[in-house]
């Protein structure tokens, strides 16, 4: 009977825990802990966003007043052109720093911490995405600052202008889940941020970030056309300069769909593995 008596009201208290605190509760507590973790690591470490806050400033003067006229006839005309696809080109860059870090925070024995605590396996890798939110909304805020400043002005109203800028965000959010799971197959930073490259640059590149994909080559219009960069920046430039939007904005949203889907899974399967 004293055995009895002992054991049930623990586990009452067992149940009465489980129910207060759901699985999905629990994990989304414990990622926007984590993720506060994140943002103060980025506090204490600005120069972690030289790439968010330099990088479209450096793009945007090198290719504007150099290939401007050659490209557009016109400085100012080749700006309207081009921003939206900076915009996009830089968040896209800006998320290979979520895979880097988090390969950092493993050979340094972060996570070895992380699984003695009690929290979901998965909330250290859902904070640090939610984290990075901060910095794709810097580099949007920095890449319109500068743009506004060497002239460029967009010709929709506030309500697209905000739309485009949480699109772009959004597909960051999403399309970082893929450094998210090179940060958990290969072995150093350097890798990570090596592999990143030569995957976005060919999608920055072979799209229409800096010409019209209409004078590409018929070749290179069959990757064009399914780009999701290239969906992405048609969205943009549509909701900041009322360009024929056609469907690139439902695309995009596939697109971000898709890699929530495929990468998102993957790499919490290869963390598990791993840690």
């Amino acid at each position: 009977m004293s055995t009895l008596t002992d054991t049930a009201p623990t586990t009452r208290r067992g149940l009465s825990t489980t129910a207060a605190n759901p699985r999905p509760l629990r994990l989304v507590r414990h990622s926007l802990a984590l993720a506060k973790r994140s943002l103060i690591k980025t506090w204490r470490t600005p120069e972690a966003l030289i790439d968010v806050t330099l990088q479209p400033v450096l793009f945007l003067v090198i290719f504007v007043y150099i290939f401007g006229g050659a490209v557009a006839g016109s400085t100012h005309d080749y700006l309207q052109f081009l921003l939206p696809g900076i915009l996009a080109q830089t968040i896209a860059t800006g998320a290979i720093a979520i895979g880097v870090n988090l390969n950092t925070d493993i050979a340094k024995g972060i996570f070895d911490r992380f699984r003695s605590l009690p929290i979901p396996r998965s909330a250290p890798l859902v904070g640090a995405v939610l984290g990075d939110v901060v910095r794709y909304v810097i580099v949007t805020v920095s890449t319109l600052a500068i743009g506004y400043v060497m002239g460029f002005r967009i010709e929709t109203d506030p309500f697209r202008a905000v739309a485009g800028c949480l699109l772009a965000v959004l597909f960051a959010l999403c399309l970082s889940w893929l450094p998210v799971l090179v940060s958990m197959k290969v072995r150093t930073p350097g890798a990570v941020q090596g592999l990143m490259f030569a995957l976005i640059m060919p999608l920055s590149f072979a799209s229409n970030v800096f010409v019209d994909a209409d004078t590409l080559p018929g070749w290179m219009r069959t990757f064009v056309d399914v780009n999701p960069m290239t969906h992405l920046v048609a969205s943009v430039r549509g909701l900041f300069l009322g360009t024929p939007l056609g469907s690139h904005v439902w695309w995009t949203l596939a697109w971000c769909a898709g890699f929530v889907a495929l990468f998102m899974p993957l790499a919490l399967r290869a963390y598990r593995r791993k840690i």
